[in-house]
Formats: structure tokens, sequence, C-alpha cells
């Protein structure tokens, strides 16, 4: 067995190959050099790449045993002091990843959770070397939430968001890009490296024949006191106490199930823990049974499976959860699931973060335009919207959308959310206290948890008259006018036969050799669009 696999490590390795027979490596898709290369002789025997791992293993131990401040490191720069100190050298460090995966297919391990641990080395060790820009190595060796408490963590941070979306755009010739949380949409093309290419942006609102959403922005709490997650304000008993009574008033008010999304797990532990003082947790209790999300994610998928069977069987259910945690990214709670979501506070990066600070210090290198400031407000206004995105999944969803925190009310924050969150946000809607929302949500809930009649349901989907009037508003771009996408200048395979659609290829006099679109009607029957 062991031989076949070494005879087969001598030929070039399938393109992608990786952990998974996905054609995906750790972070996307091998580059083609190292993809259709042969696995280097120094890691192909079993034995030998055992030592391999070994030396990387113990490197990595001595440097984390060693630091005493926090370092920052080019991959280059690692890559330089582990070649000094164990002498391995670059080109096996990316075929780790690859050669992990053969080996433990050869020996048919079944329980691959085992070998985690040894898989998250061999990634690294491919990352780093066939990344050498738009990655940082980082090395903390005190834990960031307590005091020195020696807590080393080594971290490989990606600053460049192009390097996971290059493979696609080399490969295809035009993409969409489409998601309901793509806003503000002009800074995508900066960071996904599409400066130079077509891009055009279309925007598409729902179709719907009620409110499906009722956004609010809760500033004040029923004592007109401000609330907010700041950093000088979190710890406020009078903020953690609006926090709480904003909470049982909505138990008592909606029904099923409701989800609440804190900036990060300390802060929620705080909270909770500040209720249980107060009492609140006992309030909320006698409506809804209360699930939280946890770092483990056994822990975290048994309280979700409940969340749904209380809910379910009518008790209703409230769940804690992190803005920046697996729940808030990948779980819908469509339907009864989630008639209510709250943010308590704006989900801000950690500021003294050293990955932040790196990925600032990229961002001001590469696109100068874009500021910190931006940047974090970009980042939490996403986080958000992918936080609010839980609630409605279908035609016929609605629920509550509370921004709990007084800088919501900001036009700087509100004007990052998206479209179809901020088109249902009336003006009547700001600044609103603990009382005022309860008051409307009370309203709301009372309308749309009517049933929809099937006239109302009909008129919720579009047409194919209206899709095909939809397409005719749509204006058709004129490609000749937009430079990196086509080389007008000399026929290749980007050439694109425009014959078939009514344009001739004849030469019409331009220079270009070839007539490739109608000048008075560019592209007739072509038109080119994206959705943000």
């Amino acid at each position: 067995m062991v031989i076949n696999d070494y005879n087969g490590l001598q030929n070039p390795v399938p393109p992608g190959g990786g952990m998974n027979n996905n054609n995906n490596n750790a972070f996307g898709q091998l580059p083609k050099d190292v993809a259709m290369e042969a696995i280097p002789a120094s890691i192909r025997r079993a034995d030998l790449f055992c030592t391999f791992l070994s030396s990387i293993v113990n490197y990595l131990r001595s440097r984390l045993r060693n630091a005493e401040v926090v370092t920052k490191e080019t991959p280059l720069r690692f890559i330089h002091d582990l070649r000094k100190t164990t002498a391995i050298e670059e080109k096996p460090l990316k075929f780790a990843y690859t050669r992990l995966n053969s080996l433990l297919r050869t020996l048919e391990i079944t329980d691959l959770n085992e070998y985690t641990p040894l898989s998250l080395v061999a990634d690294f060790a491919t990352l780093l070397a066939t990344y050498p820009k738009g990655f940082v190595c980082i090395i903390e060796p005190f834990s960031t939430q307590i005091e020195n408490f020696r807590d080393s963590v080594l971290q490989l941070s990606c600053m460049d968001a192009s390097i996971a979306i290059k493979h696609v755009f080399e490969r295809f010739r035009t993409v969409v890009i489409t998601s309901g949380t793509l806003s503000p949409l002009d800074y995508y093309p900066k960071v996904l490296g599409m400066k130079g290419r077509v891009c055009v942006e279309e925007s598409f609102t729902m179709s719907v024949t009620r409110t499906p959403i009722c956004p609010m922005v809760v500033t004040r709490g029923s004592d007109n006191s401000q609330i907010s997650s700041a950093y000088n304000k979190r710890g406020d008993p009078s903020v953690i106490y609006n926090y709480g009574k904003l909470l049982s008033d909505m138990c008592k008010i909606v029904p099923d199930g409701m989800v609440c999304f804190f900036t990060s797990y300390a802060f929620m532990e705080k909270v909770i823990l500040k209720w249980n003082e107060q009492r609140v947790l006992e309030e909320v209790q006698k409506n809804k049974l209360i699930f939280i999300e946890t770092k483990d994610v056994v822990e975290t998928t048994l309280a979700l499976q409940n969340f749904k069977k209380a809910c379910d069987c009518g008790r209703g259910a409230v769940f804690f959860s992190i803005a920046r945690g697996k729940v808030a990214e990948g779980i819908d709670f469509d339907r009864q699931y989630g008639r209510c979501v709250i943010m308590f506070g704006i989900p801000f990066q950690y500021t003294k973060s050293h990955s932040l600070e790196s990925r600032m210090e990229f961002l001001r290198e590469k696109h100068p335009k874009i500021t910190q400031s931006y940047y974090l407000t970009f980042d939490a206004l996403r986080q958000t919207s992918q936080c609010v995105g839980r609630v409605v999944r279908s035609k016929t969803d609605y629920g509550l959308v509370l921004f709990a925190d007084a800088r919501y009310n900001s036009k700087d924050k509100r004007d990052k959310l998206p479209k179809w969150v901020s088109k249902f946000l009336d003006p009547s809607h700001l600044n609103l206290t603990t009382d005022n929302a309860v008051a409307l949500s009370r309203q709301f809930l009372s309308k749309s948890s009517q049933p929809l009649t099937k006239e109302e349901l009909e008129n919720a989907l579009l047409t194919q008259e209206q899709i095909e009037n939809l397409g005719k508003t749509l204006k058709p771009l004129n490609l000749r006018k937009h430079k990196g996408i086509f080389n007008w200048a000399e026929p290749n395979d980007d050439w694109i036969d425009l014959s078939e659609y009514g344009g001739s290829n004849t030469d019409d006099g331009d220079g270009t050799g070839r007539n490739n679109v109608d000048d008075e009607n560019p592209y007739e029957g072509i038109k080119v669009f994206t959705f943000k």
C-alpha cells in the first residue's frame, strides 16, 4: 500500500488536490504551478514526511514558548527563520497539505477529527509558502482577556481579500456577485481586485404585498436614559437594565422565537450575569425559554435544536447569540423561529486587535482612500446586516428588527445598511424609547400575523411580463468604452463573435480590424448587468 502511495506521488498532483476531493485546498484553489507539480522527493516517503511535520511542529512550539512580545512577520520572513532553524526548504512546505491528505487516504484513516491539529499545521505551512504576499504571521504571547496570563497564539491572517476570489476571475470571463448584504457596493470592487474590469451595478427591490420587516432604532430606555454598547457605556448599570427591560417587554408581546445578538462573548456574559442579579432573566422565563450560543459547537447545536422544539410546541424561546459567531453567519430563523431580532449594540471589531492593525496598514498601503473609520463602520454594519437577515427568509416571512443602540440613529450608520432594510426604516421609527418600540411592535405584529390571501401571494411574485419589462429598462453596456476586459486591438480568445447576435465582424475602418459592435446600438440583444 505504501509503495503504491510512493509511486503515485511521483506523478503530478491533480489540480486543486487537497484534504477533500472538491478541488479546493485550505484557502481556495491551489495555483496551477503547484497543482501540476510532483511531490518533492524529500517528503514522498511517509517516514520522511512525518519527520518533516515533526520539525515544523517543534519549531512552532519553540516560537510560541520563547515569545515575549507581539511579533508580526511576513510569510517570507517567517519561512526564512524556519529554514535557518530547521533547514526546511520552501518548496516542500507548499505540498504539506496535499501530502498529508495522501497519507491519510493511504492509511485509510476514518476518524479525521483526531488529526485536525496536524491538518492545521499542514494548512499553515501550505498557505505560508503559497502566498508570500497578502498574509501576515502574528504571534501573541499573552491573553487579550486576562492581563499577564500566558496564552500564546500564532495566527496567519489574510490581509488581501482578492486572493480568495482571484482564481474565479481568472477562470471566468463574466462573474455575477449577488447578495442581500453587499452594502455599500462601491467597497467590494476595490478590495476584490476588480480594478480595470467592467463593473456594472444593479439593485433589485423585493416584490412584496405587505411590509415584511419593521426595523426600529431604540436609543433610550424606559427611564429616558441613552442606551449604547460603546466601550465607555456598556458597563453602566442603567444601560444593562434598560436592555433587560426591552427584552422582557418584547418577550411578552412577540410570539414563538426571538433572537438577540450581542457584540462579543465577554459582553454577553457580563450582561447575562447582571440580568440574573436584576431578576430580568426570571421575568423573561415567564414567557420564553432561554438558550445561549457558546464557543462549543456541540453545545450550540443542541441549544438550537431545543430552541426550535420550544418554538414548535408553542412555549416560545429566546436565543442569545454573537454577531460574529457561527449562528449569525449560517443559521436561518425563518417563520416562527425568528419573529424578532434585537441587536444589542454595534458589532465593531476590537480596535486594539493586532490582526486589525495589520489589516489597516495593508489598506492604507493598497487602498489609501479607504480610511480606518470607514472600514470599521462598514465591517460592523455588514455584520449587523448578516444578523438581521436571519429573520426574513421567504415571501411570507415577517419579523421585527430592533437596533438597540443610540449610534444606529446616525445617518452615517443607517446609510450602510442594505436597501431592503433601509427602505422599511420609517423616519418615525428613529430615536425611540423602549416603550415606543413595544407599542409599534404590537401594532406591526397584529397586522402581519394575519394570513395572506391568494391574491396577495400572487402579487408577491413577479410575472413573466414584469420580468421582460424589467429587462427592457436596463441600459445596454458598450464594452468598447471600458478598459481591461477585452483587447480590442488584437484578435484573441476574448473576441466574441457577435454575428449570431445581429452584430458584424467586418472591418469598420476604426483601426481595430473588425466591427465588433453596432456603434448606434452597441451589443444589440445583449445586456450585461450584476446585482447589488
